[in-house]
């Protein structure tokens, strides 16, 4: 095994990593100055006397949420504007000096309170680009300025899952240069939200790449460290408004073995795929029969959080300060369709067996129990199998696989087969599995599936495997 193999398969993501992935689906929340301009980049001119939501109603966004079936929300406390949706002690240019509330309204607080109270886990984006606020560019002084917000988030609005910076920043080479100190913004964050993961341009969580749910057929957690690059984010990030990056500009192969050939220092570093329902960030009157189609966001689904990679979905409140209708059943329409697809468990009765096992402690019977036990090969099977006898014939469209991510990143590829007949018949095909893969394929008719790892760095293991039929 080459040395970049055994480096990268002993890579191993934090408990905070750990949680962020299970979270799998969660949503974004565009909402700010640009929701009452028409806007998706504001100048920080904008006076705070147009921010005022009439209907304002954080626990009908959060209720809006569940019923997409995602997890958590992530609120835009301030954009590229510079306008802050909590009363911040270091600027004017806030809700405190808008109508909402008679400048008493505390948007984050609100969100936050609605979030803890339904059982979603919240998290703050705060914008490093402020095109409002006089320090920046001037470097100490703006990254001081910055911290103070950051830690009156970090301080004032409960446990806090996530904390994500974007790279966007639109200046031009004419424009401010801000050297932000980023170590600094990192250590107050692991100082007061320890469980906390920071994103995008951060040491935790990986953009994908682009902002329309493109995502690449293997999605490694494991990569060279050189893509944990604030310059490396900025210059793949949107540089004026309304420009997504393109599918082109990302490298597609980040951790096979080709990839990190050469390499010798990797890191930790899962995908996050963000997207948004509309095709702007914020609300756009214009934009409400311009929503994603089901389809197309099932195929985002099974693509990012079937793939190895958590979903982002935007869904911007409108001006009224709620979530149109017309997103609310969308999130609906597709929470129900997704769970459709998973309506008939087929492994009820179900056992499993393999060709070897490491150990008594990780026999092949724990894939079938949802828990935190796993499967572990022994170091001497090349190519091991787990055959999952369903207990009679059952007809199924769909296999779940989990590796055991908490000892690392193993498995390169898989085939699945089918009982038919007494022979096995090749099912599906596919590279890495991670934390979670979702196999669609047409519908068989079985009573044995045969899973077998064509090529691992180590020793596979899966976490969980379950076969699903869908409700038609």
């Amino acid at each position: 095994m080459a040395d970049e193999w055994i480096k990268a398969s002993s890579v191993v993501p934090s408990e905070r990593q750990l949680n962020w992935q299970e979270t799998e689906f969660y949503a974004f929340c565009h909402f700010g100055m640009n929701t009452f301009t028409d806007k998706e980049w504001g100048d920080g001119t904008d006076s705070p006397e147009l921010f005022n939501p009439t209907d304002f109603n954080a626990d009908q966004w959060v209720e809006a949420i569940k019923n997409g079936g995602m997890k958590g929300l992530i609120l835009t406390c301030k954009h590229h504007d510079g306008f802050c949706l909590w009363p911040s002690r270091y600027t004017d240019y806030s809700v405190k000096n808008s109508p909402f509330m008679n400048g008493q309204g505390d948007i984050v607080r609100e969100v936050s309170s609605a979030c803890k109270k339904a059982g979603i886990k919240f998290g703050v984006y705060l914008s490093p680009w402020d095109r409002h606020e006089k320090t920046y560019g001037t470097g100490k002084d703006y990254n001081t300025y910055f911290k103070n917000q950051l830690e009156e988030l970090l301080t004032n609005y409960g446990e806090l899952f996530c904390v994500w910076f974007d790279g966007a920043c639109g200046e031009g080479k004419n424009g401010k240069k801000q050297e932000y100190d980023w170590q600094g913004y990192y250590s107050l964050i692991r100082r007061l939200q320890p469980n906390a993961v920071i994103s995008i341009s951060g040491p935790d969580v990986r953009w994908c790449g682009n902002e329309a749910g493109i995502c690449r057929k293997s999605e490694w957690s494991v990569v060279p460290s050189e893509f944990c690059s604030n310059l490396y984010t900025a210059e793949h990030s949107q540089k004026t408004d309304g420009e997504a990056p393109k599918k082109k500009e990302m490298v597609l192969d980040l951790g096979s073995r080709k990839a990190i050939k050469g390499k010798d220092d990797f890191i930790w570093y899962p995908a996050e795929v963000d997207v948004s329902i509309r095709p702007g960030w914020f609300y756009h009157e214009s934009e409400d029969f311009k929503l994603l189609e089901i389809k197309k966001l099932r195929t985002i689904y099974y693509n990012s959080v079937g793939a190895n990679a958590n979903l982002l979905l935007n869904i911007p409140p409108d001006r009224t300060g709620r979530i149109n209708n017309i997103d609310c059943l969308e999130l609906d329409s597709f929470r129900r369709s997704i769970e459709k697809d998973f309506y008939y468990d087929r492994c009820e009765n179900a056992h499993a067996f393999a060709t070897s096992e490491a150990g008594s402690d990780c026999p092949a019977k724990n894939i079938l129990e949802k828990g935190g036990s796993f499967w572990q090969c022994d170091s001497d099977d090349e190519t091991p199998e787990v055959i999952i006898n369903l207990g009679g014939e059952k007809t199924f469209d769909k296999v779940v696989l989990m590796e055991n991510i908490a000892t690392g990143q193993q498995i390169e590829q898989f085939t699945l087969f089918y009982d038919k007949g007494g022979k096995w018949k090749r099912l599906f095909k596919s590279t890495v599995i991670g934390y979670k893969r979702i196999c669609l394929f047409k519908a068989v008719k079985s009573s044995r599936i045969k899973i077998r790892i064509d090529s691992c760095r180590n020793k596979a293991t899966l976490k969980f495997a379950g076969v699903y039929m869908s409700k038609e």
